[in-house]
């Protein structure tokens, strides 16, 4: 029997095409087989979610108007109010004001590292990043119960669990999301836009206002439209701080409560299939509704960016 040195040269050839072409099989087919998983995944669950999520509103005959802009939540008592806006607004509430909090200084300790600092700035600005991201979710709202909240009813009137504190836990929570992708959307710009400012007599902060924020603009709105959505869908953090009340908040200071955490209170006291149940699950199909929209806002700007 020949080696397959001594074999000849078109069998060889022949034989490692066949390998390639195994291998290359092989390749394709397990990409393939992860891309499908993830779509029958993602379709699923949007499917299940829906069907669940629509059940108060077909089978229990809850109104989706009542549902949606009433203000009463009550769905244990003799007559079950089902009224979800305090819990809608509370999560747009806590979520716009962490984005106008942490927005700013995201994108200006991007600035930081890439144009102010670049040669030390990002050995100081990076691991202190890195750090916020590796800490859980629960740690944040065990600081922010133990210190922030005695420390804002300290300072002002009120128990101290109200929408100031979910709003600043969150906004340090999504902090370094905008802050990585703002460095990415820095650092990415081309020389020559630094240069050519330069060139014209520009100082810097007139080539940073003027040239690299509008040119980094939509990678920059991306990031904290991404840092919203982070926000948006945290529970456990927010359900630590912010009261937890059914109640619509009238200032910074009330007590509020969001969609993420009346679903975990209350899911488990429940009973599957009864109407209160079903009310929760549409809750979460208004969360799956706002994550498809913001995925949608930063496909947009993101083909802004291309343009």
């Amino acid at each position: 029997m020949m080696s397959e040195k001594q074999l000849p040269a078109s069998k060889r050839l022949l034989k490692n095409n066949r390998s390639w072409m195994s291998g290359e099989f092989k390749g394709k087919f397990l990409v393939t087989l992860s891309a499908v998983i993830m779509i029958v995944a993602t379709i699923s669950i949007t499917i299940f979610l829906t069907t669940k999520g629509l059940q108060s509103f077909i089978k229990n005959g809850v109104s989706p108007i009542e549902f949606l802009t009433s203000t009463k939540w009550n769905p244990t008592g003799e007559n079950p109010l089902y009224g979800a806006f305090p819990f809608i607004f509370g999560s747009f509430a806590v979520t716009i004001l962490a984005a106008i909090v942490a927005a700013p200084l995201g994108i200006g300790a991007a600035i930081f590292m890439t144009d102010i600092a670049p040669s030390w700035g990002r050995k100081i600005m990076q691991p202190i990043v890195e750090l916020l991201v590796g800490i859980p979710s629960v740690v944040y709202g065990f600081i922010g119960l133990t210190v922030l909240v005695p420390f804002i009813r300290g300072t002002f009137s009120g128990m101290g669990f109200s929408l100031l504190a979910g709003t600043i836990v969150l906004a340090i929570m999504i902090l370094p999301t905008i802050t990585t992708i703002a460095t990415d959307a820095m650092s990415s710009l081309p020389k020559n836009l630094r240069e050519g400012s330069y060139a014209l007599g520009a100082t810097r902060w007139q080539t940073i206002r003027k040239v690299l924020i509008p040119a980094a603009l939509p990678t920059l709105l991306t990031a904290v439209v991404l840092g919203m959505a982070r926000a948006f869908g945290e529970a456990l953090a927010v359900q630590m701080v912010i009261g937890n009340t059914r109640d619509l908040p009238s200032s910074l200071l009330d007590a509020s409560a969001t969609l993420t955490t009346i679903i975990t209170l209350n899911m488990g006291h429940t009973t599957y299939g009864s109407v209160e149940n079903n009310t929760l699950w549409s809750l979460g199909l208004i969360l799956l509704i706002m994550s498809f929209l913001f995925i949608l806002l930063i496909r947009y700007l993101s083909s802004r960016r291309k343009i």
